[in-house]
């Protein structure tokens, strides 16, 4: 489901605020290469709140949230927050170029060949999709395209 936040929106005050009791539970047993090539259990990072990133180096979407994707970690990781970026390029040094142009700072997951993940997370009707999971594993929401930082932050400190 889609919650969309204009900056009219009510102040959120609480994760039930955010996730509305609605969110399905996002299906975190996968095991994914990272750009490196090591094994992330994604199940691994349950009791975080995640925000998870489906992207590709070639979205200019994309390019446009990366940068307040690293903002938010370097801000909230300590409180518990977890960013991770799936890359569905075919070409792992593309990724890893663009990782270092934009200085990501979060895992970068190769998505590539893992219809099994994508399909867990359908419908995904572009990129960027990006899910907002909380402590609880809930998804509480998902959007696709580019959403301003703050829109993000609001779910995410709501959640923390």
């Amino acid at each position: 489901s889609f919650i969309l936040f204009t900056s009219q929106a009510p102040k959120i005050k609480a994760a039930e605020d955010v996730c509305q009791g609605s969110g399905k539970v996002a299906n975190l047993n996968f095991t994914v290469k990272d750009i490196n090539g090591k094994d992330v259990a994604l199940n691994a990072f349950k009791g975080n709140v995640i925000l998870l990133d489906f992207w590709a180096t070639w979205c200019p979407p994309c390019k446009k949230e990366i940068p307040g994707f690293i903002q938010l970690y370097n801000t909230y990781k300590s409180s518990g927050l977890v960013v991770l970026g799936v890359s569905v390029d075919d070409s792992t040094s593309d990724v890893k170029k663009f990782m270092t142009q934009f200085k990501m700072n979060y895992p970068v997951l190769i998505g590539h060949d893992r219809d099994d993940l994508l399909r867990a997370f359908a419908p995904m009707p572009g990129y960027p999709t990006t899910f907002v999971i909380a402590r609880d594993g809930r998804i509480c929401s998902q959007h696709t395209g580019f959403l301003p930082l703050e829109q993000f932050e609001k779910k995410i400190k709501a959640l923390l």
